[in-house]
C-alpha cells in the first residue's frame, strides 16, 4: 500500500501545552516533527523530536486508513535548543494519527461506571488483547476500569517455573522450559502490539526479576509460600502493563495500577491466600476516583487482579487461585457501580460443565447464594468469594459474559430473582474427593467430639466440603486440592489419620465424586424424587447425602467411576424438554 501522510497541522502554542500539562513554564515552546512510528516510541525520542511544525507521516501500511484517533504522547527530556537545558513534561495531542479504529469510551461519564474483568483465556496472546480492547472501547456511554488476570497459562507456567527450580540448579535456571514459554509469549506479544519502549523496558525488567528470584529459589532450595505469592504476582504485572501499553498507542487513554497503588490491602497468616481487609475499600476509592474539577481527559484504570500487599510486612499477597474476580468486585464495590462484568470463554454460568455436557445451556440468571454455593462445589466460572463485596453492596450486581461471543447476554447475579418452574438452576460435578468416615463409640451423650475432630482438621490446613452426622459417627469429603499446584498426599493423609485415631476410629475412602443440585430446595422432595428416580435407573449408589443450612444445594456422593454418567443422566432429565 501507498504511504500516506498527514501534514502541518496547526501547531501546538504554549497556552495549549499548559491546558494540556497543567503545568506553568517560561520555557519556550519547541517545534516538533512526529511520524506514524512516533506513536509508539519512548517519551524521551518524541521529546527530542525538533522542525518548524508538527507533522504526521504514514509510513507502514497498518496505519493508513481509517479515521483519524486522539494519541496522547506525554514526554520528558531536555530542550535541545541553546539555552534550554531545564527539564519540562510536555503533554501533546496528535489529533491526526491516521489507521486505529478504538475510540476512548465513557467520555460522558465522570467516574467509573463499570467494571470489566477479562480471565487469562481472554488475553491469552496479542490477538486476544486486541479483541478485549475492541471489547472495552465497544460501550461507548460506560467509563470501565478494566481488571486483568495474567496472560493463558502463565500463572502455570510461573508456578512450574518454581517446581524446576528447585532442582535445577542456580547456573540452568534460564534453560526451564516454562520460563523460556513466559518470555517468548510476552515479547511476541510486545512485538505484535508495537507497545512502546517504555513498556518493552518495564515488562523486560519484570522479566529479568522473575529470573532472579527463581536464582534465588535455586540455591536455596526452597520454595515458601511467600516466594510462590511474589512468584506468580509477575504474570498479571506484566499483562496489565502490555494492555495499557496497546491502548494507548491506539488513542485511548489508559493507565496501568499494580493493585496495592491503590490500596488493595490483605492478611498475611498465608501470602497466597491473603484476605482483603476493610481498609481497602476507601483506599481504592480514593486512588480512582476522578477530580470533577480536574480538565484533564479521563483514563481508563487498567489493574492487576489477584494481587495485594501485607498489612504488616507489605509483602506481595495473592487473593487465591482465581482471585482476580475478586479483585473485580472489590473496586465495584468500593466505587459504588451498578455492575461488574466478568468476562470469560463461555456464555455466562451453564446448566453443567460443557466438557462433560455437551448440552449444557446458559442460564439467564442466579442469585449470589447460588453462585457462591456453584463456586465452592466446583464451578469454574466465578471465585468462591468474589460474591461477598457484591452481596454487602447495597446495588451491585454480577454479569458473566463471553469475551468470545459479545452478543450472549451472560447471567446476571443479583440478590434476589424470581423463581421459574424449574426445579434445579445447575448441576456441578467435584471430582477427586477423599471422603472420611469417623466413628466413636463414646459419642452417645458425650460433648465436644466434633469439636475436636475439626480442631484437629484445622491443624492440617484442611478445607472440608460435605459433613453429614448422626449419634456415633461423623462423615465428610475433604477439599481435593489444598494447595494449588497438587492434591492431598499420602503422607498428609496418614499424618491425619494419625491424629484423628487418638479420638476415634477412621475409615479413610479416596475416589469419589460430589454431586450438588443447585436450584430451588424449597422444592427439596421433587428434586430429590426425581434425582432418586435417575440414578436407581442408572444403578447408581448414593454413598452419602446432605443438605446442609444453605437453602440452594443438596449435595450427593457416588463413586467416582459414576460421577460424569450420573451428571449426563441427572441433566437430560432436569434440563432437558
Amino acid at each position: 500500500m501507498m504511504a500516506q501522510s498527514v501534514t502541518n497541522p496547526k501547531p501546538l502554542t504554549q497556552a495549549a501545552l499548559k491546558r494540556q500539562s497543567g503545568r506553568t513554564t517560561a520555557l519556550p515552546v519547541v517545534p516538533c516533527a512526529f511520524s506514524a512510528q512516533d506513536a509508539y516510541a519512548t517519551p524521551a525520542k518524541l521529546a527530542s523530536k525538533k522542525a518548524t511544525g508538527i507533522s504526521l507521516s504514514a509510513s507502514k501500511s497498518q496505519y493508513v486508513a481509517g479515521s483519524v484517533r486522539q494519541a496522547k504522547l506525554c514526554a520528558t527530556a531536555k530542550g535541545q535548543q541553546k539555552g534550554y537545558a531545564r527539564t519540562t513534561r510536555v503533554s501533546c495531542t496528535i489529533a491526526d494519527r491516521v489507521g486505529s479504529t478504538l475510540e476512548q469510551p465513557g467520555t460522558s461519564q465522570e467516574q467509573v461506571s463499570v467494571v470489566m474483568k477479562f480471565g487469562g483465556s481472554s488475553v491469552r496472546d496479542a490477538e486476544r488483547m486486541r479483541e478485549v480492547a475492541h471489547i472495552v472501547c465497544t460501550f461507548k456511554d460506560s467509563y470501565p476500569c478494566v481488571v486483568l488476570s495474567a496472560m493463558g497459562v502463565t500463572t502455570n507456567n510461573l508456578l512450574a517455573s518454581g517446581e524446576a527450580a528447585l532442582t535445577c540448579g542456580p547456573k540452568n535456571v534460564e534453560q526451564i522450559e516454562f520460563l523460556q514459554a513466559i518470555y517468548k509469549l510476552h515479547h511476541d506479544t510486545m512485538d505484535e502490539l508495537r507497545v512502546d519502549a517504555e513498556c518493552r523496558q518495564e515488562v523486560n525488567v519484570l522479566l529479568e526479576e522473575v529470573t532472579q528470584l527463581l536464582t534465588g529459589v535455586a540455591l536455596m532450595k526452597e520454595l515458601s509460600n511467600r516466594t510462590r505469592a511474589t512468584l506468580v504476582s509477575f504474570g498479571e504485572r506484566m499483562s496489565t502493563r502490555i494492555f495499557a501499553a496497546y491502548l494507548r498507542a491506539e488513542g485511548v487513554g489508559a493507565r496501568q495500577y499494580d493493585a496495592w497503588d491503590i490500596g488493595f490491602v490483605s492478611t498475611e497468616d498465608n501470602f497466597e491466600y491473603g484476605e482483603v481487609l476493610p481498609a481497602t475499600y476507601p483506599g481504592v476509592a480514593a486512588a480512582l476516583r476522578n477530580d470533577p474539577e480536574s480538565d484533564q481527559p479521563n483514563e481508563l484504570p487498567i489493574v492487576t487482579g489477584f494481587l495485594a500487599k501485607g498489612v504488616n510486612t507489605g509483602a506481595i499477597t495473592t487473593l487465591g487461585r482465581g482471585g482476580s474476580d475478586l479483585s473485580a468486585t472489590v473496586i465495584g464495590a468500593a466505587l459504588n457501580v451498578n455492575e461488574v462484568q466478568v468476562w470469560k470463554d463461555v456464555d455466562g454460568v451453564l446448566t453443567a460443565d460443557p466438557r462433560l455436557v455437551p448440552g449444557a445451556r446458559p442460564v439467564p440468571s442466579l442469585t449470589f447464594e447460588e453462585a457462591t454455593e456453584l463456586a465452592y462445589f466446583g464451578a469454574k466460572v466465578l471465585h468462591p468469594h468474589a460474591m461477598r463485596p457484591a452481596m454487602d453492596s447495597n446495588n451491585l450486581n454480577v454479569r458473566v459474559k463471553n469475551s468470545y461471543n459479545i452478543q450472549s447476554p451472560g447471567t446476571i447475579i443479583t440478590a434476589e430473582r424470581e423463581k421459574n418452574e424449574e426445579l434445579l438452576t445447575s448441576i456441578v460435578l467435584k471430582q477427586g474427593v477423599t471422603m472420611l468416615d469417623i466413628e466413636s463409640t463414646r459419642m452417645l451423650g458425650q460433648y465436644g467430639f466434633l469439636a475436636k475432630v475439626f480442631d484437629v482438621l484445622r491443624k492440617h490446613e484442611i478445607s472440608v466440603d460435605v459433613v453429614a452426622t448422626s449419634e456415633v459417627s461423623v462423615s465428610l469429603t475433604l477439599d481435593p486440592a489444598k494447595f494449588w499446584s497438587r492434591d492431598l498426599v499420602k503422607e498428609e493423609l496418614e499424618s491425619l489419620e494419625t491424629d484423628l485415631k487418638k479420638i476415634a476410629r477412621m475409615q479413610v475412602k479416596n475416589k469419589h465424586s460430589i454431586i450438588s443440585l443447585i436450584g430451588n430446595v424449597d422444592r427439596s422432595s421433587c428434586i430429590l424424587m426425581k434425582a432418586f428416580g435417575v440414578l436407581s435407573r442408572e444403578n447408581i449408589n448414593i454413598i452419602m447425602m446432605s443438605q446442609g443450612a444453605s437453602k440452594v444445594n443438596i449435595s450427593l456422593i457416588v463413586e467416582e467411576k459414576d460421577g460424569t454418567r450420573a451428571l449426563e443422566a441427572l441433566h437430560q432429565d432436569f434440563f432437558t424438554e
